[in-house]
C-alpha cells in the first residue's frame, strides 16, 4: 500500500492552508471546499506542544495528502476534512494569525 493507495482513499486533498488567530486553520480542498479546523483540542496533546507557540503554528504547509509544520508535527488527513467546519457555517471571526 503506497501513497497512491492512500490518495485514492482520502475524500479531498488539501491544496491551501493558512494559520488563523485562536489556533484555527483555514483549509482549501481540491474540490473547492473551504473549511475551518480548530486545533485547540489537539494542542493539549504533548505531540503538538511546539505548536502552542504562534511562530511555530504559523509554519503550517500542505504536505502531500496532509498538513505539516516545520517542527515536524502532522495531522491525519481524514481529521482535517471530516472534523472541520465549512467556512460559511463558521460563526466566529476569521483573522490570519499575526
Amino acid at each position: 500500500m503506497g501513497a497512491d493507495y492512500m490518495e485514492n482513499k482520502i475524500e479531498e486533498l488539501p491544496i491551501e492552508v493558512k494559520a488563523l488567530e485562536d489556533f484555527l486553520l483555514y483549509i482549501k480542498f481540491q474540490n473547492g471546499e473551504e473549511k475551518i479546523y480548530d486545533m485547540k483540542e489537539m494542542l493539549k496533546f504533548d505531540y503538538y506542544k511546539n505548536l502552542r507557540d504562534k511562530e511555530n503554528f504559523k509554519t503550517v504547509k500542505v504536505f502531500g495528502i496532509t498538513l505539516k509544520w516545520s517542527t515536524g508535527e502532522d495531522i491525519a488527513p481524514e481529521k482535517i476534512y471530516f472534523n472541520s467546519v465549512p467556512i460559511n457555517e463558521f460563526n466566529s471571526e476569521i483573522k490570519e494569525m499575526k
